[in-house]
């Protein structure tokens, strides 16, 4: 177990040179998790009473001022009217489980998403009510809003979230809150492994983190790090070709995390429709969803 005892210390020492081996199902070198980031509708826009639309991961160049920017909006009206559905499409063809990070506000205003989360028997972890920084919240409020977005997403998708995924960033009480809320298997506030491990919050029970990654994500196209399909296609190509040839001796995991408003739009769909039909020719590869890398680490590696 990682020795730390609050959300608030830093380890930096970790699993060390000597990891444990996953045991993944079958004897995978690599498990591997789809990310579908649902957040469009509940970003800061002023029609929710913000002060300023939110231009953050977006085609760039649509921020620069305070108010209301109909141009951002509409870039993240895109995710979740067109969006989403390419995505989906890419991983039905493929028979592909995914998670979704979704926002509560999110799915509640477009039902149709909600029922293809039902539908697709895919799994949910909240990213909150909606998509705002946690860090700005004392802790009466992001207990409310913790369980604001819990009943919401269970109205909306029929599950309880399994997992919990602040906006870039928790707070040092956030994990203690999940665990006296109740009902979650882990959370995915961190990126500092490429494996799952537990931690100790006070006098509370052990509590799983499965870290994420702003890597292998498509962020990168917001940021300007990578412009094109192919540039991005290489980049999870080669991570993955690293993660599976130390998987031989040390097996570990990779999150691909994905936008609607960026992997959405066709040029970069592709990227994603080439890597997924590279990963499918390998047979000792995990594709999973995040909930099933939990309850198999509650099984095969309890605290």
């Amino acid at each position: 177990m990682n020795a730390s005892t609050s959300s608030s210390q830093r380890d930096f020492v970790g699993y060390g040179p000597c990891p444990p081996d996953p045991q993944w199902p079958g004897g995978a070198r690599l498990a591997l998790n789809l990310v579908i980031n649902y957040e469009e509708g509940s970003e800061p826009s002023v029609p929710d009473g913000d002060p300023e639309s939110e231009s953050g991961l977006t085609e760039g160049g649509a921020g620069g001022f305070s108010g209301r920017d109909l141009g951002a909006e509409s870039m993240f009206e895109y995710g979740s009217r067109v969006g989403i559905w390419r995505v989906l499409r890419i991983l039905q063809e493929r028979k592909l489980p995914a998670t979704f990070f979704a926002c509560a506000v999110a799915l509640e205003r477009n039902p149709a998403v909600a029922k293809a989360i039902r539908d697709g028997d895919y799994d949910v972890c909240s990213h909150g009510r909606r998509w705002e920084r946690h860090q700005t919240f004392s802790a009466e409020q992001e207990a409310r809003e913790i369980r604001a977005a819990i009943g919401s997403i269970e109205r909306t998708t029929g599950q309880h979230p399994a997992g919990w995924y602040c906006r870039y960033a928790p707070t040092q009480h956030t994990r203690r809150l999940l665990l006296e809320t109740g009902g979650f298997l882990y959370d995915s506030d961190a990126y500092n492994d490429e494996l799952p491990y537990w931690v100790r919050i006070a006098d509370h029970p052990p509590h799983l983190v499965i870290p994420y990654s702003l890597a292998t994500n498509d962020g990168k196209f917001a940021r300007g790090s990578i412009a094109t399909a192919t540039q991005f296609f290489e980049y999870l190509r080669d991570t993955f070709d690293v993660l599976h040839a130390e998987g031989a001796a040390s097996p570990k995991m990779m999150s691909v995390g994905m936008h609607m408003r960026l992997i959405g739009h066709p040029g970069r769909a592709v990227a994603l429709a080439r890597f997924l039909d590279y990963i499918k020719t390998y047979p000792d590869v995990w594709i999973c969803r995040r909930i099933d890398i939990a309850k198999h680490w509650h099984e095969r590696h309890p605290a």
